[in-house]
């Protein structure tokens, strides 16, 4: 017994400590399908990811498919998401907006980082395996619930090929 309440103790400040960190930068890795969370130069979290269903390239029209490349900002947490929880990204930025202009098509947008809608949240991490979006990155639902806690509104968002 009197090592319970230690051990108790000893715990709650562990589980704490997981979330006492926030993100400054999340990277995505397209092409490793990973999206890391980064305080300062430390990984505080990886998880796996599915892109849009034509993740080669950068986006560069409504409708492609495909996942932006580039630098952006966490803009909007959107508790009440279609999609469990969401972060919305502050895509398109303006050299995404010259490309699209210059090749004559809206460049789109509402780019979040996701998880499942509550039909399909059984798939779990079976989702995993295809890329499935319009263009968004999507993980578990589990990990959206983490990836919103650790992440404030105004990240940074480096999304890699």
């Amino acid at each position: 017994m009197k090592l319970l309440v230690p051990a108790i103790l000893l715990l709650m400040l562990i589980s704490v400590q997981v979330y006492s960190e926030s993100a400054d930068l999340i990277l995505i890795e397209k092409s490793k399908r990973r999206l890391t969370l980064y305080s300062g130069e430390k990984a505080i979290g990886s998880y796996p990811i599915s892109l849009g269903f034509e993740p080669e390239g950068a986006k560069l029209c409504e409708g492609d498919g495909k996942t932006p490349e580039g630098l952006y900002r966490i803009s909007v947490k959107n508790p009440m998401s279609s999609y469990h929880l969401s972060l919305g990204i502050s895509y398109p930025n303006k050299d995404d907006r010259r490309a699209s202009m210059a090749a004559g098509c809206p460049p789109g947008g509402d780019i979040m980082i996701h998880g499942l809608p509550p039909k399909y949240s059984w798939a779990r991490r079976l989702h995993l395996l295809i890329d499935w979006t319009a263009g968004c990155i999507a993980v578990t639902n589990r990990d959206i619930e983490e990836i919103w806690e650790l992440t404030p509104v105004n990240t940074k968002v480096r999304i890699e090929p």
